[in-house]
């Protein structure tokens, strides 16, 4: 099973596919490494000789992958908090920072749906018994 960025790659699956198993890679960056080491995309992941695996790690190393990657994407929206943007409020709160709907959507930044302002049944007898002692 070879590994390029400290991410084994999938060996029954092509070349072209395996790679965009790595955080950063995807399909048009693979064309583009493919065609720079000059590797057949069709090829099987386990069928890679050690030559070129060790051609995909120089090209792969030319671009942020995996931890360098998720370091720069959290800096950057740590930088969007700081400097009070809008868009970085809307990740202070856990809600979409693209324009998408939340009205009936975004369920799984939101949470769990609360209903507002309704009672239960119990709670409403209990706080109707409550007034009408204090009433008394």
């Amino acid at each position: 099973m070879p590994r390029l960025a400290g991410v084994p790659l999938p060996e029954d699956k092509t070349v072209k596919i395996s790679l965009t198993h790595i955080y950063g890679i995807g399909s048009k960056n693979v064309a583009k490494i493919l065609e720079t080491t000059k590797i057949n995309p069709d090829k099987r992941a386990k069928e890679l000789t050690s030559e070129e695996i060790i051609k995909l790690q120089k090209a792969i190393s030319t671009i942020p992958t995996e931890g360098v990657l998720r370091k720069i994407v959290l800096e950057n929206i740590k930088r969007l908090k700081q400097i009070n943007s809008y868009r970085g409020s809307r990740h202070n709160n856990r809600l979409p920072a693209r324009g998408q709907r939340t009205r009936s959507n975004a369920r799984t930044k939101r949470g769990k749906k609360l209903t507002i302002g309704a009672m239960k049944k119990d709670a409403l007898q209990k706080k109707q018994t409550a007034e009408k002692e204090k009433s008394k």
